[in-house]
């Protein structure tokens, strides 16, 4: 079994480099904040992402952003799921991008 991003979760993933952190002007794509994406039956798609701070005040237009560029590549019913884990620039695929050293 290959852990191979799929054709989907790439589309997906290249959508939602369109949704916007609107306090640090990234995507969540660069943030690191979409951690799995998932493909369910009956069809549905789970996108699971984290949260720069665990009271993220722009945390519901970002999860109806998230949905609605996932719906945009694969138009079946989607989930959004906040993970409880905290982040920290580390998990971003260039930490360089914050434009700071932490």
């Amino acid at each position: 079994m290959s852990d191979a991003p799929t054709q989907q979760e790439l589309a997906i993933r290249a959508a939602l480099e369109t949704v916007m952190d609107p306090e640090i002007n990234l995507s969540v794509i660069d943030l690191g904040l979409i951690r799995e994406i998932h493909f369910l039956d009956p069809p549905k798609t789970l996108v699971r992402m984290m949260l720069t701070t665990p009271f993220c005040p722009y945390a519901p237009q970002l999860i109806e952003d998230v949905k609605q560029a996932t719906m945009s590549v694969v138009p079946q019913e989607c989930e959004v799921e906040i993970m409880p884990d905290p982040w920290s620039p580390d998990l971003m695929p260039d930490p360089g991008l914050l434009g700071f050293s932490y």
